[in-house]
């Protein structure tokens, strides 16, 4: 899959000098984790791909599914090597039948253009979310994942993400139960650098960061 874009986002220490000023939480939290930030690999098909291999099932399980279906491709997870391996040889993999044919809508969406990944640099957020939602069995929360870790885009809040709920609940309700509507009262003091936050909030619950 591609290399990984490990240089750090330029609004990176913005960011975090803005969040330890604001946020009480995240002011413990982010000396916690020194010298690190998001990644991205950079690659919106190989993204997309990872996001969708890993929805429901845990990272180590995503990661061991996603090496196979690289090596499956052999060594090029293109949109056109996904459509070429077919239904038969992707369940091999360890794929499920329904996110099979969730990859395949995605490879075949890219192939014949009906989504315009030279656009989404210079496009809002909610236009790409909208125009990837449109995909089968790519929903918001995976949409929301692609624009952080694909474009890295600093003011993204996922709702719909369990581990930015269970971080939220553990360092700001003692671990009570929370509702978006009280999640979204504590990200008030994030803007506009919700992506930054949620991050942090992630590695807080795992040091090691997820890669899409």
């Amino acid at each position: 899959m591609a290399d990984l874009l490990v240089t750090e986002p330029d609004y990176w220490a913005i960011a975090v000098g803005h969040l330890k000023r604001r946020d009480r939480v995240l002011r413990r939290i982010i000396p916690q984790h020194p010298n690190v930030h998001l990644t991205t690999r950079g690659v919106p098909f190989d993204t997309l791909v990872r996001a969708v291999v890993g929805q429901q099932i845990s990272v180590k399980a995503a990661d061991a599914i996603g090496q196979r279906l690289f090596v499956a491709c052999e060594g090029e997870l293109t949109p056109a090597r996904l459509l070429q391996l077919g239904i038969e040889r992707m369940r091999a993999v360890g794929l499920s039948q329904r996110k099979t044919e969730y990859l395949l809508d995605l490879a075949a969406h890219f192939e014949s253009g009906r989504v315009h990944p030279g656009q989404w640099a210079a496009m809002e957020d909610e236009d790409i979310i909208a125009e990837l939602t449109a995909i089968r069995g790519i929903g918001r929360w995976t949409a929301e994942m692609f624009l952080i870790f694909n474009l890295r885009r600093p003011n993204v809040l996922p709702l719909d993400d369990l581990g930015l709920m269970k971080a939220i609940s553990l360092h700001y309700f003692s671990g009570e139960p929370v509702t978006r509507f009280e999640a979204r009262e504590v990200a008030q003091a994030w803007q506009p650098w919700s992506t930054v936050a949620t991050w942090y909030l992630w590695r807080s619950l795992d040091p090691v960061a997820v890669e899409y």
